[in-house]
């Protein structure tokens, strides 16, 4: 079997601040950025991988990569992929890094990267897109895949055998379910804080031509603002002469409380909001933020406060039940303990997993065990570059193997930047992802070599441009 022999790493940044694009009421200066790596192996093996920033601090994190790549560099390819969970557990031993990163921070997003690319690697060496690797695996395979240091008082490699054997019986009709049909999604780019109103409702319209309707609209700047587009978002799409030819009112909406077309959340067409404040409240200021905008019915509030206050989430939650609206958190859920501790205190209604804030696909199996088990719905985070990309393979391993359900789940879709990889994910007339098929694109993550030469930071030849255009 191939040896890992060698890593190369790139800091690719996309000036997406030019454009508003991403921007919310915490993070108002964002460009895009990939801290990307590829692992070498014998025998003409690659593996690609990267974690999500939204600019300066990318070096750092490619720095940290480099000091975790490191540690596969002379590994036999077999003895990792026949143990994936041993090749986590050896990505996060180092005591040296461990001791400026205990599972959390640049060390473990960096870790992410590098975890994401022996995926991808593994998932290429056996022609299959990642999400059917996982799925193909036996319920003991996936098992010993997974990390269950520090959960194991919320869910035993035991109990996670017994609810993946339960639902094995099942996994080739949801495979054939979803494939048909497609993973459901919502859209957030028409919602940044940046955009004006006519942007606003021509990305809305467009969207619900498209077939999308879950939205997610930006909060938390001003209160009486978010109520106005709030109020033109739900105009849009709570239109039923908006709707696309042939797309029946309220088709395939759900709610928070699973009551129906018309429960709480959904509007007169079945259409679903949610809202998102990115951290930018204290516990009592999101409370009374949130209930003012009750009246544009959101399903959710995602990331009220701090993203490590498991108490002020639970708090939150509590105070905004009786108005119908949910509490989502989990893109800066920096580890594993934070969803357990957000499941063990009933603080959330939607988990909400990150493909490169968790420290890669070992730990993401992890998260959607213990939400399985808790009954707690995942909706992963996206957007971003790359995310869209690597989620939809999350997604689906949750659905086909471990949760079995779709019914109120919706993963996150913003449509830019998907044009600079080789297998990009895609959306179809229903607002639904299509599932990966290609055997070979592996975790779907992979640049094209004119992306990284454009937009390699500093010396791409857009970066040296815009230096140039400086002087």
């Amino acid at each position: 079997m191939p040896k890992i022999t060698h890593f190369e790493t790139h800091d690719v940044r996309f000036p997406t601040s030019l454009t508003g694009d991403g921007t919310d009421a915490m993070n108002t200066d964002c460009d895009y950025s990939s801290a990307y790596v590829s692992l070498y192996a014998d025998e003409g093996l690659v593996g690609h991988g990267m974690t999500f920033t939204i600019g300066r601090g990318n070096e750092i994190v490619i720095a940290a990569i480099k000091l975790v790549a490191a540690r596969l560099v002379g590994k036999d390819t077999a003895a990792l992929f026949a143990d994936m969970g041993a090749a986590w557990n050896h990505l996060v031993a180092d005591p040296q890094l461990r001791w400026i990163g205990p599972e959390k921070g640049v060390i473990h997003i960096a870790t992410g990267a590098v975890d994401n690319a022996l995926w991808d690697m593994f998932a290429r060496f056996s022609q299959k897109p990642l999400w059917k690797l996982i799925t193909d695996m036996s319920p003991a395979e996936l098992v010993r895949s997974t990390t269950f240091r520090y959960i194991t008082d919320a869910i035993t490699p035991e109990e996670a055998l017994a609810l993946l054997e339960e639902k094995a019986a099942g996994k080739a009709a949801r495979e054939a379910e979803v494939k048909a049909r497609g993973y459901p999604a919502y859209v957030t780019s028409a919602g940044w804080l940046g955009y004006s109103d006519e942007k606003i409702a021509r990305l809305t319209k467009e969207a619900i031509d498209h077939g999308f309707n879950h939205f997610k609209m930006k909060v938390g700047a001003d209160q009486a603002d978010d109520l106005r587009r709030g109020q033109l978002i739900r105009s849009l799409i709570d239109d039923p002469k908006l709707l696309p030819e042939g797309v029946k009112v309220g088709e395939g909406a759900r709610d928070l409380n699973g009551e129906g077309l018309r429960g709480k959340n959904a509007g007169p067409t079945g259409a679903v909001l949610m809202i998102d404040s990115n951290q930018v409240w204290d516990v009592k200021q999101a409370i009374e933020y949130v209930q003012g905008l009750e009246t544009i019915k959101p399903w959710f509030i995602e990331e009220p406060t701090a993203p490590d206050d498991i108490l002020g989430h639970a708090a939150i939650r509590k105070a905004l039940k009786p108005h119908g609206i949910g509490v989502a958190t989990g893109e800066h859920a920096h580890n594993r303990m934070v969803f357990k501790q957000l499941l063990q205190a009933e603080a959330i209604d939607v988990c909400q997993i990150d493909s490169c804030r968790l420290a890669g696909v070992s730990e993401v199996l992890a998260v959607l065990l213990m939400a399985a088990k808790f009954g707690v719905v995942v909706c992963p985070h996206a957007g971003g570059v790359g995310l869209c990309e690597y989620v939809i393979h999350l997604s689906l391993i949750d659905y086909i193997a471990v949760s079995g359900s779709m019914e109120r789940n919706v993963l996150e879709y913003v449509d830019h930047l998907h044009e600079h990889f080789v297998h990009p994910c895609s959306i179809n007339s229903k607002g639904r992802y299509n599932v990966p098929l290609d055997p070979k694109e592996g975790y779907s993550i992979e640049f094209r070599q004119e992306a990284i030469g454009e937009f390699e930071f500093p010396n791409g030849s857009y970066w040296v441009g815009r230096a140039a255009e400086k002087k």
